[in-house]
């Protein structure tokens, strides 16, 4: 678990669309094996430390002709961002995807003061 103490809480949210494939025969909806994804996303504003950030599918569609394997995950969380990353392998073909995303974490109180 994860204790902010005293400081102000913050949390921003937002969704993106990962990738449409389908229309321009990308590889998630072409390919074989292990695909991988990755999307940069930026904080509205900055967290004074490194958030929790949580992501999840809003959206998929995915042909039925083989199994559905997906996974999507945050990496390389800093306090100004985070990189969403989608993955999927095997024959699982992949038209398109979209995620949204919360990040909790702490935030400067306008109170706060620099001292140096």
């Amino acid at each position: 678990m994860k204790h902010i103490g005293k400081q102000p809480l913050g949390i921003d949210q937002g969704e993106d669309v990962l990738f449409s494939d389908f229309a321009d025969n990308g590889e998630m909806w072409t390919g074989i094996g292990e695909r991988e994804r990755r999307m940069p996303v930026q904080f509205s504003g900055a967290f004074t430390a490194v958030p929790t950030v949580h992501v999840a599918l809003s959206m998929w569609d995915i042909d039925n002709g083989s199994n559905a394997r997906v996974e999507i995950v945050a990496e390389a969380v800093r306090p100004d961002g985070f990189e969403a990353v989608f993955r999927t392998w095997g024959d699982t073909r992949v038209a398109r995807a979209r995620f949204r995303w919360i990040a909790i974490g702490p935030v400067r109180d306008e109170d706060d003061w620099d001292l140096y």
